[in-house]
């Protein structure tokens, strides 16, 4: 009897032993297959691979993961909707379409010159030379016959890049992103690499190329005049200054562009062609010359071949609408160890106020506009900034160069603000405009994202982070308060705010 139970306990201890090392082995083998897969989706995050694990897993996981992605892209697509429908908000907003009065002939940069009857008689229109890679183009003085970028510097005016809601925009922004590339060579001039291309009707844009993810941050040990020329912030200060209702700068939109097809193999620029490698993966690389970043170090390389890139509308050849430089006032010192004299002097802008052009007109204000542009994106780099000598001091400032900005979004640079904080002044349209961006219904992060995200380089990633988004709504919030600050400490608002829109309604009486 007693033999039989021992035999018994032990047959069950053997059972429960195996059946114990079975659910252990069970167990083992199941987080180590957990612990692969979750390996492989984060070191391969392409959409192939994530198609390649729902085959691999049950059906009722498969069809979990597909709910989840659909609500996912739902949820993101619901989100793009809504900011598009703020920024057909913001832009239908009375104060984007404030009346304005016509503008005299002289108030026009470029004007089609009317032919005389024997003139007419002999040449009806413009016929383009037969050149190779051009497109035979036949120009008259209708406007219907004008290629985009034609139109665009016949309507460049006193006080404006462009006009609210102009139907020419994107289809010169969708010309510069598509049309055949039949010419690049390299700008002269300049501290980093650009080029001057070409397309079939003779329009041109200048490129500027990746040379910073992204995501990165500019170094925090590198001063602001060696910081890399980004190609998204081209592109960002574009729709910003848009946004902002400024439209002072040219139209820039996003490409990707082949480094062997579209520049090398078209390329007339010796000295540039020389400098083409292929790197030791495989990418076509080049350098070009320059002041800084134009060495083997710092090549532009494509992903094999392909890089991505800002194209910017050329202005007007400087025979036909010759500009100014205006060196700023506020300039830094561009020296590691020397500080300008604004920076040191509070009463600073008392004695601009009172040197030419900053002494009548809107040419301080215009000023102050540019440098909450400036502040809202980080730029510290605006040395000079330009005008059209058609116009005199009377006219807008053209925002150009804006490749140094965005380059950190985890600190915020007061200085900038330096021409609103020492004047406290600026104009009554711009007051009303920030503080209509920083309502929810038009928020500014919001409209910007919307904006940006029509540009075709957005395939490849947004062009600004989100936490370059949200810093859009922070420094808002401080240029906010910098004019409430400066409202109180003037006991008379007019001395304060520049009422444009009074203006405005005065010359339409």
């Amino acid at each position: 009897m007693r033999v039989c139970t021992r035999r018994r306990s032990r047959t069950l201890r053997l059972w429960l032993l195996i059946v114990f090392l079975s659910l252990h082995l069970l167990v083992v083998s199941l987080v180590l297959s957990i612990y692969h897969t979750s390996c492989e989706l984060h070191s391969y995050p392409d959409i192939q691979t994530s198609v390649s694990f729902s085959v691999q897993n049950t059906s009722a996981s498969t069809s979990t993961m597909a709910a989840a992605g659909s609500d996912t892209q739902e949820m993101e697509m619901d989100g793009t909707a809504d900011d598009l429908a703020k920024l057909e908000a913001l832009f239908s907003h009375p104060l984007y379409n404030l009346p304005t009065p016509p503008l005299p002939d002289g108030d026009w940069l470029l004007k089609v010159r009317k032919k005389k009857k024997e003139e007419e008689r002999s040449a009806q229109q413009w016929l383009s030379a037969n050149e190779d890679g051009y497109d035979p183009i036949l120009w008259n003085a209708s406007a219907e016959t004008h290629p985009p970028w034609l139109r665009f510097h016949l309507g460049i005016s006193r006080w404006q890049m462009y006009q609210h809601k102009d139907p020419n925009l994107s289809v010169l922004t969708q010309q510069m992103a598509s049309l055949r590339i039949v010419s690049a060579v390299q700008k002269s001039g300049g501290t980093q690499l650009k080029l001057v291309m070409s397309f079939p009707n003779y329009g041109q844009a200048l490129f500027k190329p990746m040379k910073q993810e992204r995501h990165e941050e500019t170094n925090v040990n590198l001063y602001y005049f060696s910081d890399f020329e980004r190609h998204n912030a081209e592109i960002a200060a574009f729709h910003l200054d848009r946004i902002l209702g400024f439209r002072r700068v040219p139209p820039v939109v996003g490409r990707l562009v082949n480094v062997i097809k579209e520049i090398k193999d078209i390329t007339t620029d010796h000295k540039l062609v020389t400098t083409f490698f292929m790197s030791p993966v495989g990418n076509a690389c080049f350098y070009g010359q320059c002041s800084y970043y134009c060495s083997t170090e710092h090549a532009i390389c494509g992903r094999p071949l392909k890089i991505e890139g800002s194209m910017a509308a050329m202005l007007p050849d400087q025979s036909l609408a010759p500009r100014r430089s205006w060196r700023s006032p506020w300039r830094r010192s561009y020296s590691r160890s020397k500080l300008a004299q604004w920076a040191t002097d509070s009463n600073y802008c008392d004695s601009i106020k009172k040197t030419p052009p900053y002494d009548r007109g809107t040419r301080l204000v215009d000023l102050i506009d540019m440098s909450i542009l400036d502040f809202l994106m980080s730029n510290m780099d605006r040395h000079h900034y330009e005008t059209f000598e058609k116009f005199g001091n009377d006219t807008f400032l053209i925002h150009l160069d804006n490749g140094r900005a965005f380059g950190r979004h985890s600190k915020d640079e007061p200085s900038i603000l330096a021409p609103l904080v020492q004047c406290c002044r600026v104009r009554r349209s711009t007051l009303l405009r920030l503080r209509l961006l920083s309502l929810q219904s038009y928020r500014m992060s919001d409209v910007m994202r919307a904006s940006l995200s029509q540009d075709p380089l957005t395939v490849v990633a947004p062009l600004l982070t989100e936490q370059h988004l949200s810093a859009l709504d922070r420094r808002l919030e401080t240029v906010i308060q910098t004019i409430q600050d400066c409202l109180q400490q003037h006991q008379h608002h007019s001395d304060v705010i520049y009422d444009d829109i009074a203006d405005l309604r005065q010359n339409l009486s």
